[in-house]
């Protein structure tokens, strides 16, 4: 796979089962490398196979969100236009007509549901203050009034003038969206109660210093604009993802704690005309994907769950044990059930993502929009293996996915690859990027270590620093340092072959924290790149978007304990690093500021050290995985460049204006 490769990537997800079962809507979506852009469509299978996928939408606008009306006659999609102009849209399907649109907004519409009756869309969308009203541009408008912590949002800009509210909207485009719940909270979710009376959504409409997100249920007839909501709120817990029971009775909702992070999102049920909430005992003690709204499927709940790499569904009774649906290999990424089919869209480390169905027990895959993918560019599959790991409290798993033709005529430079979060996992998925490693002569190591989902909420919450009242433990740079290094070493007495000389690190987010902090306490590693990283502690609590919410995740604040923020920092170590550094950082990323690497980068030029930085203008947090496609392919070809000039891998053909693109032999040698 080369960097140019990005190109050929198709994506299927978010599948919905027509209320009868018997077909499945989902988007797929590929890259436009010559067009700079993603272009995404609606497709339809027949849920038995007996007929090939079709296309339900067309032409350029990128179409998504499918969701079926209740008689399963027509399908509600979103649309975006090159001129962002973004558009909610009925599509017939067993009936005669033409798709029409119900209405069109500035800003996009998720969440999107069909009341019971079929009559209305709800949905939430960004309200767009009056200040934009008041001139053409920020550089003619009033300036923005900062009252609250959370005014701005990763990949999304300023929300403080632009709140998301819930709204309602016929279905059949004859008026106007109504807007039941406005700012200046942002609201999530969209959940029609049976008899159509009643919406819930999710929301901190309180204090911002202490933020809970909570319940809210609001009248869905109301046609006299925003209304007081009912509040169903649960003690220091934050709520997500509602959905009434079929009889109205109970609430499911996934639920974190608000106070000690990281926390594991967990199924509960709440009673809506008391508010008194019960969990869900039963369930595994795994973290809940948060793939979708939850699913009722009688009186059970449908969830996924992070399980060690894979991600599987259970079906969990609001009354009972909760019973695996599906298991094995897969890494879930969106699933539906209907009528008595289920789709899911999975993937694993060898194949991009497709549309699967469970009906009557017997699982089939409905389509095979990678097959063109994986013919031009073949691809290899890691070898999992265990480790233990160094704290004693079990096993670490580590992938190994070694090169079909390895770098030199030696030993295998090697690559160890660290995830964001840390609250995340790598999962049994298809990863662009460890196959553009491996194409270039590396042997790819990865893990999930301490702080890591896929295993109980002590073992994530692992990294905690010691000085936190509540659940402490090693700290960012502690055991999950020493897991990632045990993952490395295992790697390297399973396989003789790879060098132990030529060991390069990177990462991004949080990875791009934990590579930073290697370099700064071992001199192992040959060169290293640090993306979209956390360098300073401190300056990330008053500079990310969530400002003021790590002192959740450490449990003290830096104002009280600005020692604890410090000692964590990899910059604090800069006098230490001797590896070569390759940093990466976006210009507009709201998570990690790009001020984090600008830190790093100071410190390491000022003590003279070798570093390389690079800024990509206009992109956020997300560059790696929906960042321009152009920029994508430079980011690759740069990381490749770099580990190729300090490693020996192949380096990959670069023809825009990169420095070091005639320097030393290319992939076309």
């Amino acid at each position: 796979m080369l960097p140019e490769d990005i190109g050929r990537l198709v994506t299927v997800g978010d599948p919905r089962v027509s209320p009868d079962g018997g077909h499945v809507a989902f988007v797929v979506t590929h890259v436009d490398l010559p067009g700079n852009r993603y272009r995404s469509a609606v497709w339809v299978a027949a849920a038995d196979g007996s007929q090939p996928p079709r296309p339900l939408t067309a032409g350029d606008r990128r179409a998504g969100t499918p969701r079926w009306s209740p008689d399963g006659s027509r399908v509600a999609v979103t649309t975006i236009g090159d001129d962002s102009t973004c558009a909610l849209e009925v599509v017939p399907f067993s009936v005669p007509g033409e798709t029409f649109p119900v209405c069109e907004r500035p800003e996009a519409f998720t969440d999107v549901a069909w009341s019971p009756d079929g009559t209305r869309l709800a949905f939430v969308s960004r309200e767009r203050t009056r200040r934009w009203t008041d001139g053409d541009d920020d550089r003619s408008r009033p300036p923005r009034r900062i009252d609250r912590l959370f005014s701005r949002l990763d990949d999304v800009g300023w929300t403080i003038d632009r709140p998301a509210g819930l709204f309602v909207v016929p279905a059949d485009g004859t008026a106007a969206p109504v807007l039941l719940l406005g700012g200046p909270a942002d609201h999530a979710g969209a959940a029609w109660s049976p008899d159509g009376g009643t919406l819930a959504t999710c929301a901190s409409r309180g204090d911002d210093l202490a933020p809970v997100t909570d319940v809210h249920l609001v009248d869905a007839r109301s046609v006299r604009g925003p209304v007081g909501p009912r509040t169903l709120s649960r003690p220091r817990t934050s709520s997500f993802a509602p959905a009434f029971s079929p009889d109205g009775a109970l609430l499911a909702v996934l639920g974190e704690d608000a106070v000690v992070w990281p926390a594991f999102l967990r199924l509960a049920f709440v009673d809506v005309k008391t508010g008194e909430t019960r969990s869900a005992a039963t369930v595994p003690d795994l973290n809940c994907a948060a793939l979708r709204e939850m699913l009722w499927d009688g009186d059970a709940v449908v969830v996924a769950l992070e399980d060690r790499g894979d991600v599987h569904l259970y079906r969990v009774p609001a009354d009972g044990e909760a019973a695996l649906l599906v298991g094995g290999g897969h890494a879930v990424t969106g699933y539906d059930l209907a009528g008595g089919t289920l789709a899911f869209t999975a993937s694993d480390p060898g194949a991009l993502p497709e549309v699967h169905v469970v009906r009557d027990g017997v699982e089939r895959c409905l389509t095979s929009f990678g097959a063109g993918f994986h013919a031009a560019v073949p691809t290899g599959v890691p070898e999992q293996f265990t480790v233990p790991s160094p704290k004693g409290d079990g096993d670490l798993d580590v992938w190994l996915l070694r090169p079909a033709e390895p770098a030199g005529t030696g030993r295998t430079p090697v690559l160890l690859s660290i995830h964001g979060g840390p609250a995340a996992q790598y999962t049994n998925a298809f990863f662009d990027e460890f196959h553009l490693w491996a194409a270039a002569g590396y042997a790819v190591v990865w893990t999930n270590p301490h702080g890591s989902t896929g295993r109980t909420e002590a073992w994530t919450q692992e990294v905690r620093p010691p000085e936190a009242e509540e659940a402490p433990g090693s700290g960012w740079g502690g055991v999950d340092a020493d897991d990632v290094l045990a993952a490395l070493d295992g790697a390297l007495a399973r396989d003789p072959g790879l060098d132990p000389d030529r060991l390069g690190v990177l990462g991004g987010s949080y990875g791009g924290f934990l590579t930073s902090w290697l370099v700064g306490h071992t001199d192992r590693f040959a060169a290293a790149c640090s993306e979209r990283a956390v360098n300073n502690l401190e300056s990330e609590e008053w500079s990310a978007d969530m400002a003021g919410t790590f002192r959740y995740e450490m449990g003290v604040t830096h104002l009280d304990a600005p020692e604890v923020y410090r000692r964590m920092s990899p910059v604090t170590y800069v006098r230490d690093i001797t590896t070569p550094m390759l940093l990466l950082h976006s210009e507009n990323d709201l998570r990690c500021h790009v001020e984090q690497a600008d830190a790093l980068y100071l410190a390491l030029r000022m003590l003279g050290k070798d570093v390389e930085y690079w800024r990509f203008p206009e992109e956020s947090h997300e560059l790696s995985r929906s960042g321009s496609p152009a920029h994508r392919v430079q980011r690759v070809q740069i990381i490749l460049d770099f580990f190729g000039r300090r490693l020996g891998g192949r380096r990959p053909r670069i023809t825009w204006d990169h420095p070091a693109r005639t320097d030393g032999p290319t992939e076309d040698a």
